[in-house]
């Protein structure tokens, strides 16, 4: 049955003047050239709070019918984080010592990767983002949602730009396959694991690889 539409004035919306836009887009990208993804993280605690508001901040991303087909489960237990580690370490042991191709491997090389995980039990809080790929209602019957996918990879990037804002450090990791995680965080089948993201502060010291991005030129044109 269909709905009938209900609309609303925008009144969140501001105007803003030109320098001011100027200066805004300009310091979004400064602080956003400051983000790295990062390996070496600290044990330090965060307080659920931030994790809350990000996760309601990336809750506002555009999608998919307004069906908002993710669901965000936030890990801090050291049980369930051992065990999350355990599980992916496996997955990535299969992966470097079978999976990969050797053109694969070549372009992981700069980064020092491997089967060990160890921030996966280190860092206080672990996300792990899944798309949802029906609709459980509650009597029972199933429905489809839209774009579920671009809508969770939307919802992600906001995910990982509000943590950064909020003064933390993420690292995105997709052993593969994941489904062990629907098994550990008693998630039904209707939701397919997306990304699992790490979060919390880097370590003493913590190192990253030297790398560097794209030009302007490179990645867009205009028309």
């Amino acid at each position: 049955m269909n709905k009938e539409p209900c609309f609303q004035p925008l009144s969140m919306y501001r105007r803003l003047g030109d320098p001011e836009m100027t200066a805004r887009a300009r310091e979004i990208l400064d602080n956003l050239r400051r983000r790295r993804t990062v390996r070496d993280f600290s044990d330090e605690p965060v307080d659920r709070r931030i994790i809350e508001d990000c996760l309601l901040a990336a809750g506002t991303a555009p999608n998919g019918a307004n069906l908002q087909p993710w669901h965000f489960a936030v890990v801090g237990s050291p049980e369930i984080k051992n065990r999350i580690r355990l599980a992916a370490e496996g997955e990535e042991r299969e992966f470097y010592g079978r999976r990969a191709t050797p053109q694969w491997l070549n372009a992981l090389a700069p980064f020092g990767t491997g089967p060990e995980k160890p921030f996966l039990e280190i860092a206080p809080w672990l996300i792990v983002v899944f798309a949802r790929t029906k609709d459980l209602h509650p009597d029972g019957s199933v429905g489809n949602t839209y774009y579920a996918n671009e809508s969770t990879g939307i919802a992600t990037g906001m995910l990982i730009t509000a943590l950064h804002l909020a003064g933390l450090v993420t690292l995105t990791h997709t052993p593969s396959p994941m489904k062990f995680l629907n098994q550990i965080l008693g998630r039904p089948s209707t939701e397919r694991p997306f990304v699992l993201l790490v979060a919390g502060f880097p370590a003493s010291g913590a190192q990253v690889p030297v790398i560097s991005k794209k030009t302007l030129e490179e990645i867009s044109s205009f028309h």
